[in-house]
């Protein structure tokens, strides 16, 4: 053979690399009407591809591989059909999306007979799998080519390792306007205990949201009692409501093995649920199940649910210490309904909606007053309006959750959520002891309860055990990392450092409340002392000098902890003044 005949083609081309996220799923529910939409949806790629100067090189099922000369012809283009396939599925239920994932890497490629080979296909490939579903990622290499030249915004999602390539990719992502993102982070480690997060339910109806809302509540409030698991926070849950996020994602982000989903429909008296457990790290179905019941069984049927789904993790734990949740209160259907509606309210964190959710729960427990629930969400309710500085009378406020929050505990004595109602109200009006001891009792009843954590913390950091407060508040963020009032969780983690002699951590818990809450003036105070007692100069004046220009006192969580500490407060503004003057 002569030279020519063993001579590689080779080229520098930008490749796109495009699949179909959750494809085998969408198959086995539907199988001709995905393989409909994926062919009027692959129309419209493949004219998009040809519009923007590209050549597809290879097509497999629902995989699309094309080449173009240049990294902005091929950016432009992942855009472009991103934003017309989302066009072209409005209206279409995420759990039936067909929605594509695409990646973008420029280097030396392989041509033998039309194919791309080699390992910038490996590359792109590899971002492909790891971008959201209808998420575009980037190769480093690739951004720098468009990051001044196109009108677009990035996500620096770090380098990362992918298969059978040695070097640490670093990838960005690309903000599209029909997608809205969740915050990225360096992902936790995976916890000892099998580790699960049940991700909102989703249904068809915008009427039907709090039923939906209701059951994934009850479902994490069961498998939370359930020891030899680790369960995610409802509030980190439910960030991901309404986001099209890949299940391996999500289980990246939270540092967890098991995703448990589902969906609702409702119709009369009856409800449909179908569940399913994935395997985090495939993306993969461990188990999956559909219910139907009158909504009387609505109790048995979460009970139900959340016992198969744990039997499906780990059935000899099940076995050596499986305990369902034993004489709970019947409450009739209307006075559950009810509470979950006020639920609803609750979470959405404003004055208005936690007045509503007021006279939702009042009206519950006109219902059902043998019934826990309207109590502890009373309580829950009446001490939010304080802690987040939104009750006219603070006193009055604490005087009606303190007793709601003790009869939920007579009612259901085994319910963790019922004497965390009693941590926050005697927490919040001083009366330490009693919330130390319910916050341990919370505890002993549900190991992976977030916010019993947390208010274990927040209660001895308000007794004046600044030290002791540490661990239940760092365990607490741990096992709840997208809770939406982390910013206020950190700060205090912060004060708890600071106090505890440890400014260093502190400053690092009050930089990430900042992270959440920009120009915040309670964390940029934290800040400057936690930087003066470390001795660096320029962390301190600019933290203070951007507190004095942010004008952000709103959600201050500190005067009703420095009231029962006055000393503390005496000691940082006499510590802030003396570095000021100096």
């Amino acid at each position: 053979m002569g030279p020519q005949e063993h001579r590689v083609e080779r080229r520098l081309a930008a490749v796109l690399a495009a699949d179909v996220a959750s494809y085998a799923r969408l198959v086995e529910q539907d199988e001709v009407g995905t393989l409909r939409t994926l062919a009027a949806h692959r129309e419209a790629m493949d004219r998009l591809i040809a519009e923007h100067g590209g050549r597809i090189a290879n097509t497999a099922g629902d995989s699309v591989l094309a080449e173009f000369p240049s990294v902005v012809d091929a950016v432009q283009c992942a855009v472009a059909v991103q934003e017309a396939l989302a066009q072209a599925s409005q209206g279409t239920p995420d759990e039936h999306r067909l929605q594509f994932r695409i990646g973008i890497h420029v280097g030396d490629v392989i041509v033998s007979a039309g194919d791309l080979l080699g390992d910038t296909i490996n590359i792109a490939a590899r971002l492909q799998a790891l971008a959201p579903p209808s998420g575009i990622c980037l190769s480093g290499s690739a951004h720098e080519f468009v990051r001044r030249v196109l009108p677009l915004s990035f996500d620096d999602f770090g380098p990362q390792k992918v298969k059978n390539i040695a070097e640490p990719v670093p990838i960005f992502g690309v903000r599209l306007s029909h997608r809205a993102s969740i915050p990225q982070r360096d992902p936790p480690p995976i916890p000892d205990k099998p580790s699960v997060v049940v991700l909102p339910f989703t249904t068809s109806k915008v009427e039907d949201e709090y039923l939906a809302d209701g059951i994934t509540d009850d479902i994490i409030t069961i498998l939370s009692k359930m020891r030899w698991l680790f369960i995610i926070a409802r509030n980190s849950a439910f960030a991901y409501k309404g986001k099209a996020v890949e299940v391996t994602q999500i289980a990246r982000q939270l540092g967890v093995v098991y995703v448990v989903s589902g969906t609702l429909r409702y119709s009369g008296s009856r409800v449909r649920i179908s569940v399913q457990l994935a395997e985090g790290e495939t993306g993969g179905s461990v188990w999956a199940e559909r219910y139907e019941r009158e909504l009387e069984d609505i109790f048995r049927l979460q009970d139900e649910v959340a016992e198969q789904v744990a039997g499906a993790i780990e059935p000899e734990l099940l076995q050596k210490e499986g305990q369902r949740m034993a004489g709970r209160p019947s409450q009739n259907l209307t006075a559950w309904d009810v509470v979950r509606r006020g639920m609803w309210e609750f979470h959405k964190f404003t004055r208005p909606t936690h007045l509503a959710a007021l006279d939702l729960f009042k009206k519950a427990i006109e219902i059902a007053p043998d019934a826990a629930d309207g109590y502890i969400w009373l309580s829950r309710t009446y001490s939010g309006l304080v802690a987040y500085g939104w009750a006219d009378d603070p006193d009055a406020a604490l005087q009606a959750a303190i007793p709601a929050a003790v009869r939920a505990v007579q009612l259901d004595d085994k319910n963790p959520y019922a004497h965390y109602a009693v941590v926050v109200s005697h927490t919040f009006a001083g009366l330490f002891d009693a919330a130390i001891r319910a916050a341990d009792h919370t505890l002993s009843l549900s190991p992976s309860f977030a916010l019993g954590h947390i208010m274990s913390g927040v209660a001895r950091l308000y007794a004046g055990r600044a030290q002791d407060a540490i661990e239940p508040l760092e365990h607490g963020l741990r096992l709840s990392p997208l809770e939406p009032q982390n910013f206020a969780w950190n700060l205090q983690l912060a004060f708890a450092c600071y106090f505890a002699g440890q400014p260093e951590k502190g400053l690092k818990a009050a930089r990430q409340a900042l992270d959440l809450r920009t120009h915040w003036s309670p964390a940029l105070r934290m800040v400057a002392l936690c930087a003066v007692a470390l001795g660096d100069q320029e962390t301190a004046r600019s933290a203070l000098t951007e507190m004095r220009a942010s004008g952000d006192p709103a959600w201050d969580i500190t005067p009703r902890m420095i009231r029962f500490n006055p000393r503390w407060g005496e000691h940082m503004d006499q510590v802030l003044s003396e570095w000021m003057s100096s």
